[in-house]
């Protein structure tokens, strides 16, 4: 269960008066949603998509002890943050899951290739193009391995390629070595990627999705809380609030705020506009940038996700989970004092249910953020220009 508060620690900044043409401009901003050709997102995965995932997982645990998932962007870190935020601090998973390929560092690669020699592994390689330089380094470093350790019979059991559907070069890859496979549609984008196998298939191993899939559909019933969410933020960004603090109180939800960041900046930041996301996880930051949102340049509002029930952990009379929510309440009494508006989101707990709920939270109010900004919510043309330049300099 998710609730919001946008209200309570922003009302000296925003009045119902600074909200009402944002509220006038709804109907044609959920039009414009529902209208576009990338809103696949907002529809449910098919059974028969969820039944492969769970063939292919089946298939995957007969023959290996761990996934390794490469990929970057969009269409990997939603399954790597909700992996981070489910899987236990100090114990080892059911079913060992490796992300790789956010870096190019040597290494991380060589300790990795090093650490697979000795192990039965398979590997999922998530690229939508198929062409994207980490992705694709990676994955042929990883495969090279593999074809050393498995005949080319045996090495059909151990990569499922997730692509395109038609067209690009692990597409045709798949299809040349009938390499098992899903789809990621054309009508869903990367960073709204999450119900699709980009993201259920690697959290299939350990975690119940059909109960992500519950969690998301029940996010559809924010969609009001969503808007207010995105005109908020856009009032806040007039005072010149152009710096959103995602502040977590769980160690855990690292990979989650990072997640969050790549939604807001791709998909606002265009044009010359959007609000720059950063993250801070407490208490430990309180001690590094609490100073600076306390007392420094007021650019920036704060977002903090509380998490609500406790796990009755005693601390001499008191319980620490609830130590750790009195900490976090007292802060953003803090900060409003000094002038940060603060909005809280509260999660009852983590969990495949609710995070399925947030996350489509998150889609639909980024979606309207952009749509606000009067940007297409759904491209990242900036992207391309490191590329390029990369691709130039090592041709």
């Amino acid at each position: 269960m998710v609730s919001f508060d946008f209200n309570t620690y922003t009302n000296k900044f925003i009045y119902e008066q600074d909200k009402a043409k944002y509220l006038a401009q709804k109907t044609t901003i959920i039009n414009a949603l529902n209208t576009s050709d990338m809103a696949g997102w907002t529809k449910l995965i098919s059974a028969d998509t969820l039944d492969h995932i769970t063939k292919v997982v089946q298939k995957v645990k007969e023959n290996s002890t761990c996934l390794v998932v490469i990929g970057i962007g969009g269409s990997f870190l939603g399954s790597l943050a909700v992996n981070d935020m489910l899987k236990p601090y100090f114990k080892d998973q059911s079913f060992e899951i490796i992300y790789a390929g956010t870096t190019l560092s040597s290494k991380y690669m060589t300790e990795l290739l090093n650490y697979l020699k000795d192990i039965d592994f398979s590997v999922n390689v998530v690229s939508k193009s198929g062409t994207t330089r980490e992705t694709t380094i990676t994955y042929n470093l990883i495969k090279k391995l593999l074809v050393e350790k498995y005949s080319p019979t045996e090495l059909k059991n151990h990569i499922i390629i997730t692509t395109d559907s038609t067209k690009g070069p692990l597409r045709e890859e798949a299809t040349a070595y009938q390499y098992e496979s899903f789809n990621i549609p054309d009508d869903i984008g990367g960073r709204y990627s999450f119900l699709t196998p980009a993201h259920l298939f690697p959290l299939a191993f350990n975690y119940d999705i059909l109960k992500f899939v519950k969690g998301y559909e029940q996010g559809k019933k924010h969609l009001d809380m969503a808007y207010e969410y995105a005109v908020t933020r856009q009032i806040l960004y007039h005072q010149n609030k152009v710096v959103e603090n995602f502040c977590v109180y769980e160690p855990n939800m690292s990979y989650f705020t990072e997640w969050l960041k790549q939604l807001f900046a791709e998909t606002e930041g265009k044009d010359n506009k959007g609000i720059l996301p950063i993250s801070t996880i407490h208490t430990r930051d309180l001690h590094s940038l609490g100073q600076f949102i306390q007392e420094g340049h007021k650019i920036m509002f704060e977002t903090f996700l509380k998490i609500t029930k406790s796990n009755y952990l005693k601390y001499q009379q008191n319980d620490l989970h609830n130590i750790n929510n009195i900490v976090l309440d007292s802060v953003i009494k803090a900060h409003y004092s000094g002038n940060v508006p603060c909005l809280i989101i509260n999660i009852e707990e983590l969990n495949e249910e609710t995070i399925g709920e947030l996350i489509y939270f998150f889609h639909l109010s980024a979606a309207f953020s952009g749509y606000l900004f009067g940007v297409n919510p759904f491209t990242q043309p900036g992207v391309e220009v490191y590329k390029n330049e990369v691709r130039k300099n090592l041709e």
